[in-house]
């Protein structure tokens, strides 16, 4: 037996019929007397019976025909439609003075393809004014959805659901109609069928009790998505207008433009879509036009703690500082300047998408202790034009020349300037008013605590580090204590055992064990513990020659370059270890057949060392955060503290040491101490006998 188009619709459009009916006496029938009289229910009575004559009128005219019985119908379609965008307005609950608002403007947008649908001969532009229709359902469902609390939600889906599949096929239909002149018409014979799904999504909706009044809560990202869906939606009816336009009008070649106007129209839509610009100008435009205050601070806050607490032991806590301020004000870029560990300075530790400088802005500048005493935010552009703002400060030079620079946000800690944050200019123009002065200084303060913290824990871990280390120390020393008492006693009876060669044997053996055991405690304990014996001067020369003749007994060759005699200040055996960690570091990281140097000269009035190598060099990175670091090492065995102690030494006699190093094309590390003219004690006490 084989169905017609004819019979397969009379079928669909008695189901619908029959469902809507059915759902619309149980509500009658079933629900409290309390219940059946609220708006609520007398809305979904309503829209039922619509939908029920819609269909049952839809049924006649499968029979009989006449026009009149089609204009009817699809009065009765457009009306429906008006009944359940009532129904869902009413589970929106908007305030008086939007409830009567949103009907009119509802029966208003129904109105029009009533009108269009009866009277228009153009089937197309039926279609196309018909295509508003599911549309502006899916946006009300979403509003639904959306105003939902959290915990109510599921009662309310099944709605959302069962309506959405009705405004989703009819869309599809509309949309196909708008494409190609007509409805398909499979498509068309099934569409009662399918609107009947929404039945049973409803009948779960009341058992869950879900048609309910919901207090309508308009939210910045709310508007923002309901405005970019409408936008979306218009944009996609206007080029579907052309696209029917170049279809009908352009001849032979009216299918193919109006294929390539579609694509060329979509990839600009993607691109619309995806443009961080155009997303800020809208957010920018809801703000103005429909909130009193630019920002949702509930959900600004809640992001910008988000970004702070992401991955905090990940080591780029700077770029989520930036990115969470910048994400604020839709800034596209940034950069973190922190403090020193020695707090002198203040330098660039974190970037988002900028450039990289190398710069540095001293901690006594008076443009740190402006922001330090006055916790402001500094606008770039009028710190430029407007300095009496300032008190007349005058930018730092790396400032002034930085032409995407738009606002320096303070990052406090107590009474300390953490560091601060220079913001790029915003995607789109936004005017630096008292409620974006007063965000990112809230959110730079609570920046700043983060910061503090995380560099106070990092010191309380490395004071650990420090004191598991004295641990491991003491044990050292502790083995030292058995060997020396172990040597101490062989020693004593060399003396009388001397000449028995038993005596002889097991002391070469007890030598070697304790030469052994010595070997594997240094292993254990890299460095060695640091002589201070007093401060007199070290000849670099003979220091220089020392490590020199160290490298040739290894089989490696030092070029060493002593332009003038120098007597440094310090400990002899403490700086050569110094220096020589360098030069052995040198020579780990360079291949045998290229060079390493040394380098030994006066610069005024300090010794300056260099050690050269045109080895594998170092990253910026890897200098600034890991280099000088304690127990941070790229070596299988080693402990990562002689680089660490090298700089806290030259500091303590007043020097420095600086790294200048480049992947693939070496190292150069220049170590300044200061000179010393006086002899050395025991030289001096000879000289005074003599």
């Amino acid at each position: 037996m084989v169905v017609t188009f004819g019979q397969a619709a009379i079928a669909s459009y008695a189901l619908a019929a029959v469902l809507h009916l059915w759902l619309g006496l149980r509500l009658v029938l079933v629900s409290a007397a309390s219940e059946r009289g609220t708006p609520i229910a007398r809305a979904l009575r309503f829209a039922l019976l619509c939908t029920a004559a819609w269909a049952v009128v839809a049924l006649i005219t499968q029979l009989r025909g006449e026009p009149g019985w089609i204009a009817a119908a699809l009065a009765l379609d457009a009306w429906r439609y008006g009944a359940w965008f009532q129904l869902v307005l009413l589970l929106l609950q908007p305030q008086r003075w939007l409830r009567g608002s949103a009907r009119t403007l509802v029966w208003t947008a129904v109105a029009l393809p009533v009108l269009a649908l009866v009277g228009w001969p153009l089937p197309y532009l039926s279609s196309s004014v018909a295509l508003g229709l599911p549309v502006l359902g899916l946006l009300l469902l979403e509003q639904l959805y959306r105003n939902v609390d959290q915990d109510r939600r599921w009662s309310v889906k099944p709605v959302c659901i069962g309506l959405g599949c009705v405004y989703l096929f009819d869309l599809y239909l509309h949309s196909h109609g708008v494409l190609f002149g007509q409805p398909e018409p499979h498509t068309l014979v099934v569409r009662a069928a399918v609107h009947s799904l929404a039945v049973p999504a409803l009948a779960v909706a009341l058992r869950r009790q879900a048609l309910r009044p919901r207090a309508l809560q308009l939210s910045h990202s709310m508007v923002f998505h309901t405005l970019t869906l409408l936008l979306v939606g218009g944009y996609l009816l206007v080029i579907s207008a052309i696209g029917y336009y170049l279809r009908e009008f352009g001849g032979d070649w009216g299918q193919a433009l109006q294929v390539a106007f579609g694509v060329a129209a979509l990839a600009a839509l993607a691109l619309l879509v995806g443009s961080g610009a155009m997303r800020a100008r809208l957010r920018v435009f809801v703000s103005k036009h429909f909130f009193r205050y630019h920002y949702d601070y509930r959900t600004e806050w809640l992001r910008f703690t988000a970004a702070l607490s992401a991955h905090p032991d990940s080591g780029d806590i700077g770029s989520h500082v930036i990115r969470g301020l910048g994400d604020m004000v839709e800034s596209p870029a940034g950069t973190l300047w922190m403090a020193a560990s020695d707090g002198t300075h203040y330098f660039p530790a974190a970037y988002w998408n900028s450039t990289r400088v190398q710069e540095r802005e001293a901690a006594g500048s008076a443009f740190v202790n402006f922001m330090r005493e006055r916790d402001w935010l500094v606008d770039v552009h009028e710190l430029l034009q407007c300095p009496e703002r300032y008190d007349g400060l005058a930018p730092p030079s790396w400032l002034a020349a930085d032409a995407s620079a738009w606002v320096v946000v303070p990052l406090p800690a107590a009474q300390e300037l953490t560091g601060f944050v220079v913001l790029a200019r915003p995607r789109t123009p936004l005017p630096l008013n008292w409620e974006v002065r007063d965000l990112l200084k809230t959110a730079g303060r609570q920046a700043g605590i983060f910061i503090a913290r995380m560099r106070a824990s990092e010191a309380l871990l490395e004071a650990r580090k420090f004191e598991a280390f004295n641990r491991m120390s003491a044990f050292v020393v502790h083995d030292l204590k058995n060997i020396v008492t172990q040597l101490s006693l062989m020693m004593k009876n060399a003396k009388r055992l001397q000449h028995n060669p038993e005596f002889q044997q097991d002391m070469l053996a007890t030598v070697d064990n304790a030469l052994e055991k010595m070997r594997q405690l240094m292993l254990q304990l890299r460095e060695g513990e640091a002589p201070a014996h007093g401060r007199y001067g070290v000849d670099l020369a003979a220091l220089a020659q020392r490590l020199q003749a160290a490298a040739q007994s290894h089989g490696r060759m030092l070029d060493v370059e002593v332009v003038q005699p120098v007597q440094a200040r310090g400990h002899e055996q403490r700086l050569e270890r110094v220096v020589g960690h360098a030069v052995q570091n040198a020579l780990d990281a360079t291949p045998t057949d290229k060079r390493v140097w040394l380098r030994v000269e006066r610069c005024v009035g300090q010794a300056r060392i260099t050690v050269g190598d045109d080895g594998c060099g170092m990253s910026a990175d890897f200098v600034a955060n890991r280099l000088f670091k304690p127990f941070n090492t790229t070596k299988a065995g080693g402990m990562g503290i002689g680089a660490y102690e090298s700089a806290q030494y030259l500091k303590e006699l007043g020097g420095s040491i600086s790294v200048h190093s480049e992947p693939g094309k070496g190292t150069v590390i220049t170590m300044l101490i200061p000179l010393i003219e006086t002899e050395r004690p025991a030289d001096a006490f000879m000289a005074g006998v003599a």
